[in-house]
């Protein structure tokens, strides 16, 4: 069998569902997405909501797939080092308290991505799940904190709590 890994949401089109669209030889199918869907990054809520689709249709998959020879994972990579924030476009806010915040919170993204593992991470795990005979629904990887300490902790705490972990993170 091969893998059909993928970044974006192509089956939303198809009218007869999932099964239509993927080939018949696929044994993997695995999206590569971001833990942003369950920590959303400060300043960047449209990539944040496209990556909580992107899980969604993962999920929805899953569901439609589950008796088939078709094992879907969704990836959900922590902090990465690469160079995407270095080509983000940073706004300028009217309210200068607001860039304040702005400010802050680039500053904690930039840290962040500094100390990140590499993306040869993310390439070993995949590999190591397409060798699995029954790979699990969703994958986390990344730094230790962020991709099993702070998932596990956000299941646990109220939304309050959750939304204050988060200003604390990013310091805003």
């Amino acid at each position: 069998g091969c893998v059909l890994l993928s970044g974006a949401v192509r089956c939303l089109s198809r009218p007869r569902g999932t099964a239509a669209w993927l080939p018949q030889n696929v044994v993997v199918h695995m999206t590569v997405a971001s833990l942003a869907m369950r920590f959303p990054v400060p300043f960047t809520s449209a990539s944040n909501a496209a990556k909580a689709s992107i899980a969604s249709v993962t999920m929805s998959m899953q569901l439609e797939l589950g008796d088939s020879a078709i094992r879907i994972v969704d990836l959900q990579a922590a902090d990465i080092s690469t160079d995407f924030n270095a080509r983000v476009v940073r706004e300028q806010a009217s309210d200068p308290q607001l860039n304040q915040r702005m400010g802050r919170a680039w500053q904690a993204i930039d840290h962040n991505m500094k100390n990140a593992p590499k993306p040869d991470l993310v390439a070993r795990r995949i590999v190591r799940l397409v060798h699995e005979n029954n790979p699990p629904p969703r994958v986390t990887v990344g730094a230790t904190f962020q991709s099993l300490i702070a998932p596990m902790l956000f299941s646990l705490l109220p939304p309050r709590l959750r939304v204050w972990g988060l200003l604390f993170y990013y310091t805003i």
